[in-house]
């Protein structure tokens, strides 16, 4: 019985709250659009912050264009992405992670592989 109470005490305990993995790629691809091989392909925008410093990120820029000719970046495909981001933080927010996940991957395939 006291195993069965402290298990209802644990259950009603104030948790931290936690970033949805939805919230993690919206991140993620956020920075990606920040970095210097979008701007590279879309132009710096007014306001915008470029951030650079990605500890994963290359220190050159590839040679070459990606083995897969559909996965070019353009100006248009990250205008976009930029938009999806804002629908999907939009759903993120709304509890609605399938949609969000859903938006994500097209996001990330209208950015493709930037420079």
């Amino acid at each position: 019985m006291m195993r069965l109470i402290a298990i209802a005490v644990l259950a009603t305990l104030p948790l931290p709250a936690l970033a949805s993995s939805c919230a993690e790629q919206i991140s993620t691809i956020k920075r990606r659009l920040d970095s210097a091989g979008a701007v590279q392909v879309a132009g710096l925008r007014p306001g915008h912050e470029l951030r650079a410093g990605s500890l994963r990120g290359l220190t050159t820029v590839r040679s070459g264009s990606p083995s897969d000719p559909e996965t070019v970046s353009t100006a248009d495909h990250i205008a976009a992405a930029r938009t999806l981001i804002v629908r999907a933080s939009a759903e993120d927010r709304g509890g609605d992670k399938r949609s969000c996940e859903n938006t994500m991957t097209e996001a990330k395939g209208m950015i493709g592989a930037l420079p």
